[in-house]
């Protein structure tokens, strides 16, 4: 396994894991909601559509409604057990970095507020070049964190 670590792109896995950062923030917070709105969905009748077409009779609608409804359970589970690990992978080395380590990395990879050059050279007073040398110094370090050497 090793020998893996020596080609993997540290620098490419690591900004798409900050990406990824607040997709699996959202995932563990509405993942609840949406399976309960799943399980709703199975247990409900279905009303009938007025879209003029004819249609036929299913004796089987409510099971494939049941059986629907535990796939899409089992996907929302899965997905939220995936965003939990990932959360319990990055989370500690996201909280090492210093707060104006996160703020760079946060700009440059999360969506910051506008430009993320311009916003962290007006918060630390700094020129572009700067700017852009202290992203790779904390993109450096969290990947080291992350991965290791």
């Amino acid at each position: 396994m090793g020998i893996i670590w020596q080609y993997l792109d540290k620098r490419g896995a690591t900004a798409n894991a900050l990406r990824d950062y607040g997709r699996m923030e959202f995932i563990i917070s509405h993942t609840d909601d949406e399976i309960k709105a799943a399980y709703q969905k199975m247990g409900g009748i279905s009303s009938p559509r007025p879209d003029g077409m004819p249609h036929t009779h299913n004796p089987h609608a409510a099971e494939d409604r049941i059986v629907k409804g535990i796939e899409e359970i089992d996907v929302l589970k899965e997905r939220y057990r995936e965003a939990v690990e990932f959360m319990a992978w990055f989370g500690p080395a996201w909280e090492q970095l210093t707060e104006d380590d996160r703020y760079v990395l946060e700009c440059f990879y999360m969506g910051g507020n506008g430009p993320a050059v311009n916003a962290v050279c007006e918060r630390f007073q700094i020129e572009r070049n700067s700017a852009y040398r202290r992203k790779n110094r904390a993109l450096s370090k969290l990947s080291v964190m992350l991965y290791g050497k």
